[in-house]
């Protein structure tokens, strides 16, 4: 071999070959569930693009905390990536609870005319503003009250302690209908619920059956009052901080990933509460025109605390039905 090949062999070999970034994202659920397997579609993008570049450690079941948790740390840089419930964000950015509000939404299709639009954009910018870059909007499913007696009218509620979202919006929506709320993170809901420190809550039918509530609040009423809408986040400092070309794919994986989510999750509700039910659960229906009337009141009084642009995006979503 020629002298001068030889020694860019010996220079090539000298360079040290580039450091993978371990990076860290969380899931509220268990590895099988769409929270957590929406994390493996966005590792299976991101590597068939960039080969060894990202490392990704997938920390399911809650293990870092609740909600709130995950939030603080990834606006510390303690964590790279989560999934939230907009209700969970409104600590940051309050305007998110117009997404969470009682029957605004009567779908998914509505749903994402919304996020896609130009209140989706406002919200991303909000979020930005607070530290969270959300490239991707997600849909967990309608919530649905669940205790040890069918809940079929807004009366029924009245005088429980109720396990909510860490969400104004949560505490003052069943305080409005004379529930005693109590705050909680998911991940405390079945103690809270099996020692009596609350007796009714209200979450998606795959949460429900992945958590095992069936147990300890065997009776699920069919109210789909609000629809559970999340994001896809990441710390805004170490989002910012990736080159151009890296930025572009995590924003189109996150997309891609939480269309697989969305997916899943639609696929997952029925067919979870088919397995709860197999396992004692009961259903209650109810006709949901007492809801809507009940908390109707509540949601104009609620969007006048809120700031103009969300006061705004309400108008835009009821004329988006």
């Amino acid at each position: 071999m020629p002298r001068v090949l030889v020694v860019l062999a010996l220079l090539l070999l000298a360079i040290p070959a580039a450091a993978q970034e371990r990076l860290t994202v969380t899931s509220q659920y268990g590895p099988d569930k769409p929270q957590t397997q929406l994390w493996v579609r966005f590792a299976e993008i991101v590597e068939a693009e960039r080969p060894g570049a990202y490392d990704l450690d997938i920390v399911p079941s809650g293990a870092l905390g609740g909600e709130k948790e995950e939030a603080e740390a990834v606006r510390l840089g303690a964590i790279t990536g989560a999934l939230s419930t907009v209700a969970n964000l409104t600590t940051w950015v309050p305007e998110g609870a117009v997404l969470d509000l009682p029957f605004a939404f009567s779908g998914r299709e509505h749903i994402a005319r919304v996020t896609g639009g130009e209140v989706g954009e406002a919200l991303r910018r909000a979020y930005r503003e607070e530290g969270f870059a959300a490239p991707a909007f997600i849909v967990f499913g309608a919530r649905h009250l669940i205790s040890d007696a069918p809940l079929t009218d807004p009366g029924d509620v009245s005088g429980l302690t109720m396990r909510v979202l860490q969400s104004d919006l949560h505490v003052a929506l069943w305080r409005s209908l004379g529930a005693a709320p109590t705050a909680l993170p998911i991940t405390e809901a079945y103690t809270a619920l099996s020692n009596g420190v609350v007796e009714a809550m209200d979450l998606t039918k795959s949460g429900y059956e992945a958590l095992k509530l069936y147990e300890v609040a065997p009776v699920l009423t069919e109210t789909a009052h609000i629809w559970a809408i999340g994001v896809v986040y990441f710390d805004a400092a170490f989002w910012d901080g990736l080159p151009e070309e890296d930025r572009a794919l995590f924003a189109r994986a996150a997309e891609e990933a939480a269309r697989h989510f969305d997916r899943l999750a639609e696929a997952e509700q029925e067919a979870a509460l088919a397995r709860a039910v197999a396992k004692g659960a009961r259903l209650a229906q109810v006709d949901p025109t007492p809801w809507q009337t009940a908390v109707a009141g509540f949601v104009d009084d609620y969007a006048a605390t809120l700031p103009a642009a969300a006061r705004d995006a309400l108008e835009a979503i009821r004329a988006t039905r």
